[in-house]
């Protein structure tokens, strides 16, 4: 599992469209699983998940994707999974922490 969290301050859908962008865009095997959107008040949530498949080590991998929202604040979750191998000893070759990379790319080139 690997794990990425920020708070920046920008517009909720701007920051969102650019992450579905350069995540979808990441690669031809990345997939959009299903989404979820929330609003309640000022506070909107958005929330994604995709997977990925590595042909180094015949997985798939799952990115699982927060944004919250309040005003110009927003705070950003990405955690990757699935990309190991093996029953009892999940032996990864870094499939989660490249698709967590992805988003934390795309939020520095944000800032």
């Amino acid at each position: 599992m690997a794990k990425y969290e920020k708070t920046i301050i920008g517009q909720f859908e701007k920051v969102v469209n650019q992450l579905q962008s350069d995540i979808s865009n990441s690669g031809i095997s990345m997939n959009l699983v299903d989404e979820s959107n929330y609003s309640i008040g000022d506070t909107k949530i958005a929330v994604r998940v995709y997977d990925k498949y590595f042909m180094r080590n015949g997985n798939r991998a799952s990115l699982s994707l927060t944004v919250v929202g309040s005003n110009s604040n927003i705070y950003i979750s990405a955690i990757g999974a699935g990309g190991g191998s093996g029953v009892f000893l999940n032996f990864s070759l870094g499939a989660e922490t490249e698709m967590v990379s992805i988003v934390q790319n795309s939020i520095e080139r944000m800032e």
